[in-house]
Parts: C-alpha cells; structure tokens; sequence
C-alpha cells in the first residue's frame, strides 16, 4: 500500500512538473516548440472561449501582450494538476485563475478553468484576498 502511494505522489510530482515547464516555456517564454513537447492531440478544452486543438494554442500565445502566469498553489491527483494563479496580459486587468490539466503519457491532453477579475480584499464582501 505504502509503495501504491509513493508511485501516486510521484506521478503527482511529475505531472505538476510537467504543467510548470510547458506554461513557462508556452506562455513566458513563447516557445511554440513547447507544444509539441507537453501537449497532445486531441486535445480537449474546455474554457469557453477556446476550441479544441493545439492549433488554438499556437495561434493565441504570439498576439499575448504582457502576459505573465503566477500560480500560486498548486495540486497533484492521479493525472490532474489544479492551479490557482494570477494571470496578466489574458484579460483586460489581472485576473484569478483556477486550471485543471489532465495529463495522459506525460502530455496535457485536457484542460479547464475558471477565470475571475480580482477585486481587491477591502472591495469583498469578506476583505480576504482571492489570490
């Protein structure tokens, strides 16, 4: 049972490797050749305004202007990763963003999120931060 669990964490730990190393070279670095490294078709998305494939990835992260991806928690289970980040540069102003990856084989094959403008703790209803 001991070994099962460490297996887990593991495969956890790599996985959220895995979705820290894409985003930073995809986003930050817009490394397009990233893509083919961490992401897989098909791939299914699941945010709104965003159509399956990978094509949509290579045709939305050069017109980024100022995008930056701070996650700020993060968690592992089986093959999903969840972040919890601020992002600039997606939205008009800085926004709060819960992502859900899932990965198959090592590549992100799924993705969903929740995105949310950030008001500030003294303008919410229970002054704490969002982020």
């Amino acid at each position: 049972m001991a070994q099962h669990a460490a297996t887990q964490d593991d495969q956890a730990n790599r996985n959220i490797d895995i979705v820290l190393t894409a985003m930073r070279e995809l986003f930050a670095e817009k490394d397009l050749t990233a893509i083919d490294r961490y992401w897989a078709e098909p791939y299914i998305q699941h945010s709104p305004q965003m159509p399956n494939g990978l094509d949509t990835l290579r045709n939305a992260v050069p017109h980024l202007e100022g995008f930056s991806w701070e996650p700020q928690r993060i968690a592992a289970q089986g093959d999903l990763v969840f972040t919890h980040s601020i992002v600039h540069g997606w939205a008009p102003n800085p926004v709060a963003i819960a992502d859900i990856y899932r990965l198959d084989n090592g590549r992100i094959v799924e993705h969903w999120d929740v995105v949310q403008d950030i008001v500030a703790p003294e303008d919410s209803a229970n002054g704490n931060a969002m982020v």
